[in-house]
């Protein structure tokens, strides 16, 4: 079954792609979902017309994601959390955690653009973590979970 995304699904799609999913997943999850629309003759063109209107507005969102990922790049990210021994943490850091650091960091960015390599940390040292700015623009960020100090 050809079917349009209305929106970002994840492991799925981006808004505005054309996929082939199985008849019951679009049928019974996406379509009443409100995710995706039924890709027929009519849609498919309705979609081309508007993919064409919408290209130049695109490169400027590229672009604006680019200058953000250049800035994001150059950030040194270190999250300190509580330790029971040095190594392992009480709770753990999650995407919530890496957006509150780039925040803190004079960089806004939304918790669902962020994933955090293995979803959660529990422990310290260096972990890599995955933003999506755009679909054309993913940036890799190091970050380090260190140890608060004992007081």
């Amino acid at each position: 079954m050809e079917i349009i995304l209305k929106q970002d699904v994840e492991n799925l799609g981006f808004k505005d792609d054309l996929i082939t999913v199985k008849n019951g997943f679009g049928r019974n999850y996406l379509i009443p979902q409100g995710f995706a629309v039924l890709a027929t003759s009519s849609v498919k063109k309705m979609l081309a017309e508007t993919l064409k209107q919408r290209a130049y507005k695109e490169e400027k969102l590229i672009k604006d994601a680019t200058e953000i990922a250049d800035a994001i790049k150059a950030l040194d990210i270190k999250i300190t959390a509580k330790t029971a021994d040095n190594t392992k943490l009480f709770g753990s850091v999650n995407n919530q955690d890496v957006a509150d650091a780039l925040a803190a960091a004079g960089q806004v960015i939304e918790k669902k653009y962020i994933k955090v390599d293995g979803g959660t940390i529990k422990r310290i040292g260096k972990y890599n973590a995955t933003i999506r700015l755009h679909r054309a623009v993913v940036v890799e960020l190091p970050i380090e979970i260190v140890a608060e100090p004992k007081q």
